[in-house]
């Protein structure tokens, strides 16, 4: 058992590489973000701190009444 799992992790160690520079350019597509609509992020995150009343700090004013 102990041969097999160093076999795994060095099979899966073996697929590690430098990503080149020129890899990368579809990773720097602005679609490719984990958010890529900012607008659509700022007016969820206000509904949603506006609605939730235990959470602050995120700049807007009110409670849970949803009053800013």
């Amino acid at each position: 058992m102990f041969r097999l799992s160093i076999i795994a992790c060095l099979l899966l160690l073996s697929a590690c590489t430098t990503v080149q520079p020129w890899e990368k350019d579809l990773l720097a597509k602005p679609s490719m973000a984990l958010v890529p609509d900012q607008n659509e992020s700022f007016l969820d995150e206000h509904v949603y701190f506006s609605k939730e009343a235990s959470t602050g700090g995120q700049g807007v004013g009110g409670g849970g009444c949803g009053c800013n």
